[in-house]
């Protein structure tokens, strides 16, 4: 398959690195102790991790499947196994795009790409509500950032359409799923806009993969948009239950990031028990489809039991806020719900702004109805 147009400055820059062999492709490999299986079976003696002391293998002794415990390595050095290859193409067939690679968590995803991508000359786009881990990225990286209010698309085009001229590429970032208010990005909007404007779309569906969509890939299945947005970024520690974070997207971006991205490159790769748990959950996520229907189901209960209004196509997320306005209001009515046994949290400032202080509800397919039962009986006595 060959590379889309509006990569062609990516391929360049990983053109220039083949020219001067500085190139880095990931090898899935096996670790046994200080051995290293290749793909074709051949073994070689491991002087590339870090397992100073032997004890990754010795403290995965334990398992049924004697798994090494940790990673030993970055990924490019000696790090990347074949089960996470097996984790990463999962991921790609699941996001149906060219390639994904893994990191070792969700923020590292997010900080990592976001400041990789965005290069001097650029320009980023980002939602004012955005998670602290895209902030972080866009401050770390060479572009220039314009904060746009949340989900304003209006204010979002009038900037592009003043400022888009000046940049070589434009990025609009955004969560697809709001992790403190529940809110759906609009995206089937975003992408007209970047359409409009030849800017291309980077999105973080931590909060939404496993979750929509009728295979589980997230809000861009939901919405109708997969299409439309070339990178997505996901975490295997929320839905999923495992860690780590992972980025899906066309084969050339993938690549850059493996050449470009300081918290992929220079972190040690995913421990195995992550990876293994991650693989097991996606194979989950396709045997057991009543998990997010179930899940769905509760929220729209909750929602609709307490009166809490939102769009009909966020209905089904499973995050609620219940706006409370002052910090310490938010401590006492969590703690109130606590005593009658339920753990709602308060969550204040800087998490959110000033003044918009609230508990935060949020929903898993385990819990009973017995259990929301409980929970909508006690929100609706505060």
């Amino acid at each position: 398959m060959g590379i889309d147009p509006m990569w062609d400055d990516l391929s360049e820059s990983l053109s220039d690195l083949r020219r001067c062999g500085r190139l880095r492709k990931l090898t899935p490999t096996d670790s046994r102790g200080v051995r290293l299986v290749l793909e074709d079976g051949s073994e070689l003696v491991n002087f590339g991790s870090n397992d100073y002391l032997g004890l990754a293998a010795v403290v995965g002794e334990s398992s049924p499947d004697r798994m090494s415990a940790g990673a030993t390595a970055s990924a490019l050095v000696c790090g990347w196994t074949r089960r996470h290859q097996c984790l990463a193409d999962r991921i790609a067939a699941l996001e149906e795009t060219e390639a994904a690679v893994v990191f070792p968590s969700g923020y590292a995803a997010c900080s990592g790409t976001i400041a990789a991508l965005g290069r001097s000359g650029d320009l980023i786009l980002s939602d004012q509500l955005n998670h602290a881990s895209l902030i972080d990225g866009c401050r770390l990286s060479r572009a220039d950032c314009i904060v746009y209010p949340h989900r304003d698309m209006n204010s979002l085009a009038e900037v592009l359409a003043r400022c888009r001229g000046q940049y070589g590429r434009a990025w609009i970032v955004t969560n697809t799923v709001f992790s403190m208010d529940g809110h759906l990005a609009p995206l089937a909007e975003l992408a007209d806009i970047g359409d409009q404007f030849d800017a291309n779309l980077i999105v973080d569906e931590a909060h939404a993969t496993g979750v929509l969509g009728d295979r589980g890939s997230g809000a861009c299945e939901w919405l109708g948009v997969k299409d439309r947005v070339a990178v997505r970024i996901g975490t295997l520690s929320k839905a999923l239950g495992s860690q780590g974070g992972f980025v899906a997207g066309p084969g050339v971006v993938i690549d850059y990031l493996l050449n470009h991205c300081r918290p992929l490159i220079y972190s040690t790769s995913l421990a195995l028990p992550a990876v293994e748990s991650a693989i097991e959950a996606f194979d989950r996520i396709e045997r057991e489809p009543e998990r997010r229907q179930r899940v769905r189901t509760l929220a729209e209960r909750v929602r609709m039991s307490l009166g809490l209004e939102c769009d009909p196509v966020e209905a089904v997320v499973p995050i609620l806020p219940i706006p409370v306005g002052q910090d310490g209001r938010a401590v006492e009515l969590s703690a109130r719900l606590r005593r009658s046994g339920l753990y709602v949290p308060a969550i204040r400032p800087p998490t959110v702004p000033d003044g918009q202080a609230r508990l935060r509800v949020s929903l898993s397919a385990s819990h009973s109805d017995e259990m929301v039962q409980r929970l909508i009986a006690g929100l609706a006595t505060l």
